[in-house]
């Protein structure tokens, strides 16, 4: 089995959107919007497992504190400082293993991202 998306109910659609294009990186690969849908999935290249974003007034934070979305990055310590840059709060680095280091950012929607 190949896992297709992860689904991202919100309230700040819009954000959400920009959010996965410039901090993650990510391409919108199919967009409902035309089709009167809030509707979008964000991947790293076609064919690969998405980000679905869908409209959601109702969703106020859509984080759980023990959920997370990872991605690999070429450098961690760049990406962190990066994000910092940007205003975003990053967690302190996690370090459990010798060589595995990652953080944590949330989403506009409250998601925890993990970049590793």
């Amino acid at each position: 089995m190949k896992m297709l998306h992860v689904t991202i109910r919100t309230a700040k659609f819009e954000e959400e959107i920009g959010f996965y294009q410039s901090i993650v990186g990510l391409n919108i690969e199919r967009d409902m919007r035309p089709m009167g849908r809030k509707m979008v999935f964000l991947s790293n290249a076609p064919g690969e497992t998405c980000i679905e974003i869908i409209e959601a007034p109702e969703a106020a934070d859509c984080g759980n504190e023990f959920l997370s979305v990872g991605f690999a990055t070429e450098d961690v310590d760049a990406k962190r400082a990066e994000l910092i840059a940007a205003g975003l709060e990053a967690t302190p680095m996690i370090s459990p293993g010798p060589n595995v280091k990652f953080f944590f950012v949330k989403d506009p929607a409250g998601v925890n991202v993990q970049f590793m």
